[in-house]
């Protein structure tokens, strides 16, 4: 297993980011709060799991330990995968995601994109006391520890069609639905006078879509 990687950040893009290892670019997917805290050209440190398929390997990085161990927790109950693992921890931080899951907060879990009524009624039955028994484990910075403060992530200014059309397909393959993405990422373009980059917008229309 891949339990973390450390190295340079060659790209960021909305669902994933190219990080150097060894000479080795490896594409980590991650949740859109850990990509926007990594920037192009500066050494990220991330935890990671690799999750194995007949026919592909995909990494998945985290900003620290406790939300990789939340990722592979999640897969441990019925019906649930690595997609819709990403989903939840998109949508609710590590420390929501716990108190959903402890508290049986059903209304904070169903706001997850795939995750029903049932679904989360199901989740907090088998994960209540196996979240509980998860220990804080120091040792991992956080993925922007070696940022500058304050800095953005990589990516340029580019045209409103072309920010709604790529955020509307990043939270499309997160779940949500199409009227769900347009609505949500054109509420954060009108908010901020429609110029901005694809790493912000995303970020904000994934927050108007979480627990209010």
């Amino acid at each position: 297993m891949i339990a973390s990687v450390r190295g340079d950040v060659l790209s960021v893009g909305l669902d994933h980011a190219v990080i150097e290892v060894g000479g080795v670019g490896m594409a980590v997917y991650a949740t859109p709060a850990t990509l926007g805290g990594l920037r192009r050209g500066s050494e990220a440190n991330l935890a990671t799991s690799l999750i194995v398929r007949e026919d592909s390997l995909t990494l998945y990085g985290f900003a620290d330990a406790q939300a990789r161990d939340l990722f592979t927790l999640l897969q441990t109950a019925s019906g649930v995968g690595p997609r819709l693992a990403l989903a939840a921890l998109a949508v609710l931080d590590p420390a929501q995601l716990r108190d959903a899951l402890s508290q049986g907060d059903i209304g904070a879990l169903t706001r997850v994109p795939g995750i029903g009524k049932k679904n989360a009624e199901r989740l907090t039955l088998e994960l209540r006391d196996k979240v509980a028994a998860l220990s804080v484990q120091p040792g991992v910075d956080p993925a922007w520890a070696t940022t500058e403060a304050g800095a953005a992530p990589g990516g340029a200014v580019v045209d409103t069609a072309g920010i709604r059309s790529e955020v509307s397909e990043a939270l499309v393959g997160l779940g949500f639905s199409a009227k769900q993405a347009e609505q949500s990422v054109n509420a954060v373009l009108a908010e901020n006078g429609g110029e901005t980059d694809t790493s912000t917008v995303l970020r904000k229309a994934l927050a108007g879509l979480g627990p209010k």
